[in-house]
């Protein structure tokens, strides 16, 4: 299920969205044991959210993923499909097709994103387990997607580790974006579905869209470790 809040336009912040988020996902969740439910999120923006949603006791345990986008030629903004490791790729053929990216060039940035990929883990989840997903529900939590890549990538290699259940949760995202993602997981939940004409960008419908650094994940993830 999808859902829409049409009285909200905007969102303060993150922190703003994610509460609007909890009160959509306490409904979904309901009916699950609470320790058996983790909520995940996407670096960096993501993790804001997803750290508001542990905090307010809507999951039992706290974690991030790390997929990576891969950008265009010329145009590192404009992704053309995300990766989780080598084994886990989304390309959107439609895009890649239209750009007629060369497969060099793909093989390339993939090589690429994999190093930020591992950088990103050595700082973020040092001494981290490995991730114990089987038969757990798995929030994937995200501060909004535009094309969905990377949200796809992240619940594709989810999927391989066996989860009783995934659910997205994203405070906004343009239609197209939520049909494809709801192809891929269990329950999209959302607050905002604007029309993809009229969607320019994730950070236009926050009032405060600060850029989250690397040295913020890390103290969120250190205290989580000291918990």
């Amino acid at each position: 299920m999808s859902t829409e809040n049409s009285s909200v336009k905007r969102f303060k912040n993150r922190e703003h969205a994610a509460e609007l988020l909890m009160a959509k996902l306490n409904d979904e969740i309901r009916d699950e044991i609470a320790k058996d439910i983790l909520v995940f999120g996407i670096p960096r923006g993501g993790v804001i959210l997803a750290y508001a949603i542990y905090k307010n006791k809507s999951a039992n345990y706290f974690d991030i993923v790390i997929p990576r986008k891969l950008g265009a030629p010329n145009n590192k903004e404009l992704g053309i499909g995300a990766i989780m490791d080598k084994d886990t790729v989304y390309l959107n053929e439609y895009v890649v097709k239209a750009l007629r990216v060369p497969a060099d060039y793909i093989e390339t940035e993939k090589e690429s994103q994999i190093r930020e990929i591992s950088r990103r883990s050595l700082l973020y989840r040092p001494k981290r387990d490995e991730y114990n997903i089987e038969n757990k529900t798995v929030i994937l939590v995200d501060d909004g997607a535009a094309t969905g890549a990377t949200l796809v990538v992240s619940a594709r290699w989810i999927r391989k580790k066996n989860p009783k259940k995934i659910i997205i949760a994203i405070p906004v995202a343009p239609k197209e974006t939520v049909d494809l993602l709801r192809t891929e997981v269990d329950e999209v939940v959302t607050i905002l579905i604007p029309p993809t004409s009229n969607f320019t960008s994730v950070a236009q419908f926050y009032d405060n869209f600060e850029e989250i650094t690397d040295d913020k994940v890390v103290k969120i993830m250190k205290d989580m470790s000291l918990k």
